[in-house]
């Protein structure tokens, strides 16, 4: 029976541990900073629906976390996901106008002679 009681303390001090740690994160910090509102959209946010409240770090870098959280904004996941899109269309590009080639190639070109052939054939 000690060996239960002994496992069963291990494991409520493993997720103690593992609370305080979570809590120490940046989301938690951010949560703790400011209201839970969407930066965007304004939605509310309350504890039942606090999972699709997200932090977004303003310039990117997801190892820049200052712990006055500058950094970030909290965006409901639509909104988060919106932003990321935003970045990930205009990345790598260095003139919006300028882009892939426009094609030459027609692969119906000859269709409607292939079509007249099978119909006389």
């Amino acid at each position: 029976m000690a060996k239960n009681s002994d496992r069963l303390n291990q494991v409520i001090l493993d997720a103690r541990r593992s609370a305080d740690k979570r809590a120490a994160g940046y989301r938690e910090q951010a949560l703790k900073l400011y209201p839970w509102v969407c930066g965007v959209c304004a939605r509310t946010f309350t504890h039942g629906n606090l999972q699709l409240l997200e932090v977004h770090h303003k310039n990117g870098n997801h190892d820049d976390n200052p712990p006055d959280g500058s950094n970030w904004e909290l965006l409901c996941t639509y909104c988060h996901e919106h932003e990321h899109s935003k970045m990930n269309d205009m990345a790598g590009r260095s003139d919006a106008a300028t882009g892939p080639a426009a094609a030459t190639h027609n692969p119906f070109a000859d269709l409607r002679a292939l079509m007249d052939s099978k119909k006389q054939g």
